[in-house]
């Protein structure tokens, strides 16, 4: 025994070499960068620091589902790379308050209220409207675009429309209520063609920049409000190009000294043969294939900068304004080359370089401003920077159409962000943009619309069983249960969405995908649910609450879910959810557990009338105040707590739905009444009767009534005998069956 006992001392066991688990590559993040036209690895400069500037708006005019596309967008992108990647990003935006639209648009304005407040006379109206038509048809006849020159022909047909009726009062001599009030009609429908008119003549005189300033502040406030209501983050720095004109001043100068700009006739203009010739440079990195295209070229320097004497200050048709020196009726600042404004362009390289320096990770923006804003952009901060490499990866939204169609600001063709509103809540309008690609065209349309409010109502429902499920009470061990086959492959399904949805989301966040695999999902928890409850089991409430917790959580980082909502869609509005849910529900589910009881003792002793009430407290009181109650055969009655609006909603499709089986069931009746009738109707005639009035097919007949010649006197073949002799026998049965029933007083 010691020899063993020795043996096993000196061989004392040591723990065997552990080796880790081959484990698999994570997915990286990939995102579409124009500047490759590839999905690229997104590698941050800096760590998991991200800089991200995004072009603001342009602040002239009610904000439209075109910014919204764009918005909604970069906030989902922003959002996704902050709570899921967990990237730290720094978001700057800019406000566009300086601008040729702007000046035009002020100008015009202050115009037409100038001229409005003098109260013109009607036939001094008339005189001006006819002197405006003059120029604006002249332009309709040289507009080439046919999207604007039919938007153009509608404003001519309407002014024409709206002088005649003035014209002919003027003309009968009607009186002076009238004749105001056929002025006021003209007024308003030529007030763009007066406005371009007013400005054409008297735009020069106006000086007062307040003017230029006051349009763009109000615009501004009304676009922080849609983005609000929108649920987009606000950028962590906003800046206005109002507030940066002497870093664009400086910008413009370095790059002038860096012998990429050039002064002309108190402008300063953009060199792009010389940057284009210079080593590591390169002109039109986005679109090298528009470069050279004057159409869009114009578009970005704006109405106000393309008359023949500005074009001819260019040593380069492609070459584009940095400062404009400012013209009569447009506001100025003082510079080096005399007073002047920023050139579009400048504007956004000024001021994300002074904030993000000599480059950034990500520069954002629609589709549209590839060519020429963002390679002018490029060029502009490269040349100033002496670097190629101003912006890593440059993203660009899809554009919108409205139900197929271009929409465009200028052609009046769009949908303002607040009339969207009225018509879907911001959660929809989000799920509309997550069900499609960031970076394609999206069609705003009924269908779009439609498919988003059926995601989410097959989302809420699922919230709201699984929220029914959580308040059944049990004890506290009680809430672990045993797994099961059907829990343990929920659960494995579980965990392959979860990594389909992070694998889309490294796939250029493909939130298209997310959501079809988020409904999967659902529709497995539903079957799950489904089968517990025709075995009258329980389902397991710690799987469904994680799954429907994941589910809000993505939902959350997607900015459809409003912070304040720890499980499903909130209630009641942003702020107001948590505190009414918490706070009725109880009441509530005292509330059904007292109607079950007396609807049950209401069956039992066979009230109906106290059964029509549990029915109208169920299907008219309730739904008004946002509740909806749901009777389970063999099950006790659920509870599910949902918006007014959307209660009143289904109240209406069900008795639309109750209203269309009821005329179902009425037009089948009548239907079978019909068909009882007509077969009665033939029950009652006797067999040897049947064929005496066919005497267009058959002539003479036997002493039964069975037809033996057709009409022509020939004699009827064997077959046809043989057929007419057994609708002779089925008619026989038929009547001896009426008879019967007249003998047993059944027949009416």
């Amino acid at each position: 025994m010691a020899d063993s006992s020795e043996e096993l001392g000196k061989g004392r066991r040591a723990q065997p070499t552990w080796s880790p688990p081959a484990g698999s590559e994570p997915c990286k993040l990939r995102l579409y960068n124009s500047l490759t036209r590839n999905k690229d690895v997104f590698i941050p400069q800096n760590g998991r620091r991200v800089t991200w500037y995004c072009c603001g708006p342009t602040v002239y005019d009610a904000s439209h589902m075109g910014h919204a596309r764009s918005y909604i967008s970069f906030d989902i992108l922003r959002r996704v790379l902050r709570d899921y990647f967990k990237f730290d990003v720094f978001y700057c935006m800019n406000i566009t308050d300086i601008d040729d639209k702007i000046i035009r648009r002020a100008r015009q304005n202050h115009l037409f209220e100038r001229y409005r407040e003098k109260q013109p006379r009607a036939a001094q109206l008339l005189e001006d409207v006819h002197a405006a038509l003059e120029p604006f048809s002249m332009r309709l006849s040289e507009t080439a675009d046919p999207d604007k020159r039919q938007m153009l022909e509608r404003t001519l047909q309407a002014v024409r429309l709206a002088v005649e009726p003035l014209e002919t009062a003027l003309r009968t001599g009607l009186a002076a209520e009238d004749v105001d009030s056929r002025a006021q009609v003209l007024l308003e429908e030529a007030r763009d063609l007066l406005s371009d008119w007013l400005d054409s003549t008297l735009g020069g005189e106006v000086t007062d920049n307040s003017i230029f300033s006051e349009l763009p502040k109000f615009w501004e406030g009304e676009f922080h409000r849609d983005m609000q209501a929108l649920n987009v983050l606000p950028p962590d720095v906003l800046t206005r190009v109002s507030e940066y004109v002497p870093e664009i001043v400086d910008f413009v100068q370095k790059i002038v000294d860096n012998g990429y700009g050039y002064v002309s006739n108190g402008s300063v203009y953009f060199d792009t043969v010389k940057f284009a010739s210079s080593e590591g440079h390169s002109y039109g990195k986005l679109v090298p294939e528009a470069v050279g295209d004057q159409k869009a070229l114009h578009e970005g320097e704006g109405d106000l900068s393309i008359s023949a004497d500005r074009l001819s200050e260019k040593r380069s048709p492609n070459d584009f304004a940095l400062w404009k020196a400012s013209k009569p009726g447009e506001p100025s600042w003082p510079c080096p080359w005399g007073k002047g404004r920023p050139g579009w362009h400048i504007e956004c390289s000024a001021m994300a370089g002074t904030l993000l320096g000599a480059s950034m990770d990500i520069h954002g923006g629609g589709f549209d401003l590839r060519f020429p804003h963002h390679d002018n952009e490029l060029a502009q901060s490269e040349a100033y920077f002496e670097n190629d490499h101003w912006v890593r990866y440059f993203l660009h939204t899809g554009h919108l159409t409205i139900a197929g169609c271009k929409m465009s600001k200028s052609l009046k063709n769009f949908v303002t962000i607040k009339d969207a509103l009225k018509q879907h809540s911001a959660r929809q309008l989000r799920l509309a943009f997550l069900m499609h690609s960031w970076k394609d065209t999206l069609d705003y349309s009924s269908n779009t619309m439609e498919s988003a409010l059926q995601y989410e109502k097959f989302m809420n429902e699922f919230f709201l069983n699984v929220k029914d499920i959580l308040r059944a009470p049990v004890d506290i061990t009680s809430q672990f249960e045993k797994w099961e086959e059907e829990e343990a492959e929920l659960n494995e399904s579980f965990s392959s969405k979860k990594a389909a949805v992070h694998a889309a989301l490294c796939d250029n966040v493909d939130t298209r995908t997310v959501l079809e695999e988020m409904r999967a999902l659902v529709g497995q928890c539903n079957q799950y649910m489904a089968a517990r409850k025709a075995a009258r089991r329980r389902p397991n409430r710690a799987l469904l609450e994680s799954v429907a917790l994941y589910l809000t959580h993505m939902l959350k980082i997607f900015g459809a879910i409003e912070e304040e909502s720890t499980l499903g869609f909130p209630v009641g509005g942003p702020g107001s959810s948590l505190n009414l849910e918490s706070t009725v529900m109880p009441y509530l589910q005292v509330l059904s557990e007292f109607r079950e009881a007396v609807r049950k003792i209401a069956r039992d002793r066979k009230v109906p009338e106290v059964l029509q009430l549990s029915d109208a407290l169920r299907d008219n009181i309730l739904p008004e105040l946002g509740v909806r109650l749901e009777d389970h055969e063999g099950l006790p009655p659920v509870v599910k707590l949902v918006d007014r609006e959307t209660s009143l909603r289904e109240r209406e499709d069900k008795k639309r739905a109750e209203e269309e089986r009821r005329k179902k069931r009425e037009e089948a009746a009548r239907k079978k009444q019909e068909q009882e009738a007509a077969k009665l109707a033939k029950m009652r005639i006797p067999p040897s009767e049947m064929f005496l009035s066919e005497s267009d097919k058959y002539s003479r007949f036997d002493e039964n009534g069975l037809p033996t010649h057709d009409v022509d006197g020939k004699e009827l073949s064997k077959g046809q005998a043989k057929k007419l002799k057994k609708l002779f026998e089925a008619q026989e049965k038929l009547h001896t069956e009426y008879l019967q029933m007249v003998q047993n007083g059944s027949a009416q």
